[in-house]
Parts: C-alpha cells; structure tokens; sequence
C-alpha cells in the first residue's frame, strides 16, 4: 500500500458529553477541538451522542418486552386446547 495514501492513526478522546464520560483511545478520526488528559497530553476530542455509559442496552435501563402478557393475550384469543 502506498505509505501518501493512509490517513493518520493516532491517539484521539471521544467523550459523551450527556453522561460525562470520556475514553482514550486510537483512531482516524479527526477534530478542531482538543482537551488535557489525565497524562497530561492534549489530544483531539470527538463528541459522540451515546456511548456505553448512556446507551440502555449497556447501563440495564432496556426496556424489556411483556412475553408473559403476550402468551396469556394468545391464549385467550385462540384457547389453550383448540387446535
């Protein structure tokens, strides 16, 4: 591969800015704006929307689905024996 046509892997922070939560990590992905990290380097940040610390599948707040209510609806609706 040509070295002229590979975009810059380097160090990059994305935080979620509605949970407060931010993460150090390496991409390609590039940004203006920059922040101090806990080392005491700036890097590039990248705000993201949702991240494990908001997502609800990640932080338990997933709503779950009433199978039971289903079952007892179908039930009712068809009978238990019929068939």
């Amino acid at each position: 591969m040509q070295q002229d046509k590979q975009p810059e892997y380097r160090p990059v922070v994305f935080r979620d800015r509605t949970a407060g939560f931010a993460f150090l990590t390496r991409s390609t992905a590039t940004s203006d704006r920059t922040i101090e990290w806990d080392d005491g380097n700036t890097y590039p940040v990248i705000d993201v929307e949702i991240s494990s610390e908001s997502h609800p599948f990640y932080t338990g707040k997933a709503r779950t689905v009433d199978s039971e209510g289903r079952i007892a609806r179908f039930e009712r609706r068809y009978g238990e024996g019929s068939g």
